[in-house]
């Protein structure tokens, strides 16, 4: 693939016009906060440890590699259910496979970066993406924009939702992930782990998505359900496909109850029908290596919702030029998306 071929994030569209003003994030590692919620609870017993920990500023594969060093267990032992920003103060879950060893003092785990909150054991190796979601309390500082446009924009975000895109984060710098990730499917990059290899191909997916999610928002009809569409229930991986419009429908889409969707490619034939399936063919038709080299590695068809509500928005001016801002966004939802749709934010060249 070429750039000419595939857009980046800043070159494609917003949903509901564009920033209104520009502002700093990440200040400092507290300016931005993120817990993991698992959605579940541990079972009490079994040879995994489910962990706890609150870190900042660290690396999560760092992260879990220090904790198979202290457990003595080898690194595929220890999984995770997502990869969190590394200039941030995050609270996340690992699982720790024991099988039999003795179980450390995990309190002795702690350092000025990382600290343990909870130990209990569990039964199943925690998987990536197994959370309900993120709960994120964000400082944005040195805010420059009308205030009353800026409210306006958050009560939109409220009411309306804002779109799915896959954030700059899973393309790596400079999008670099893509053009590693033709190496890979060319054969040209040599032996690489299954992390790595894992992450090329997430790369690919989530751009195509992009295309598509970026095609719909054009033509305006992102947050709508379109006949043939396979509509995604809200908070959920499940859906169904749409063969009419009714009221009860709109009224659904409406509510954000359920939401349009977008390709997550595999092998299979998208489960589409009619003008929408037109649509995804059309946006995808010149990606053929990518979608050929996907089937190839053996992914199914998969959906991924074209929009995200944020019903639990809370925004306060805690001072002048500084908004403080809370939120819950599903699993694999991206905050800083859902800030581009409101303020051009910048991050600092030297970090605290």
């Amino acid at each position: 693939m070429t750039d000419q071929t595939w857009q980046r994030l800043k070159e494609m569209p917003f949903a509901h016009g564009g920033p209104v003003g520009s502002g700093l994030i990440r200040g400092s590692a507290e300016d931005f906060q993120v817990e993991e919620v698992l959605g579940f609870s541990p079972d009490g017993e079994g040879e995994h440890v489910l962990i706890q920990l609150r870190k900042r500023d660290t690396n999560t594969v760092w992260l879990s590699r220090q904790l198979a060093k202290f457990a003595d267990v080898s690194a595929r032992d220890v999984s995770y259910a997502g990869l969190k920003d590394r200039h941030a103060v995050t609270t996340q879950w690992f699982s720790v496979r024991l099988a039999g060893r003795p179980e450390p003092d995990w309190e002795a785990f702690n350092s000025e970066w990382v600290e343990v909150l909870v130990h209990e054991r569990h039964r199943r190796k925690l998987k990536q993406g197994a959370l309900r979601g993120n709960r994120f309390r964000l400082l944005i500082r040195g805010i420059e924009a009308d205030t009353d446009l800026l409210e306006q924009r958050l009560r939109q975000l409220r009411e309306l939702g804002f779109p799915n895109y896959f954030g700059t984060q899973r393309f790596g710098h400079d999008y670099g992930n893509l053009a590693q990730a033709d190496r890979f499917f060319s054969g040209q990059s040599g032996r690489i782990d299954r992390k790595l290899r894992g992450l090329l191909i997430s790369s690919v997916r989530s751009q195509l998505f992009n295309q598509v999610l970026a095609e719909r928002i054009r033509r305006q009809d992102w947050d709508r359900i379109l006949p043939g569409e396979r509509a995604s229930l809200d908070g959920s991986r499940s859906g169904f496909k749409v063969e009419e419009i009714d009221e009860e429908i709109r009224r659904r889409c409406r509510e954000k109850d359920i939401h349009p969707s977008g390709p997550l490619w595999g092998r299979g034939r998208l489960p589409l029908e009619g003008e929408v399936l037109a649509l995804e063919e059309q946006v995808l038709a010149p990606f053929g290596e990518w979608r050929n080299s996907l089937e190839h590695v053996g992914l199914e068809q998969d959906r991924r919702s074209l929009r995200v509500g944020v019903d639990d928005l809370e925004w306060a001016f805690s001072e002048p030029g500084v908004l403080l801002l809370s939120f819950s966004l599903p699993a694999g939802c991206y905050a800083t998306v859902m800030l581009r749709e409101m303020l051009q934010v910048s991050e600092p060249a030297v970090r605290k």
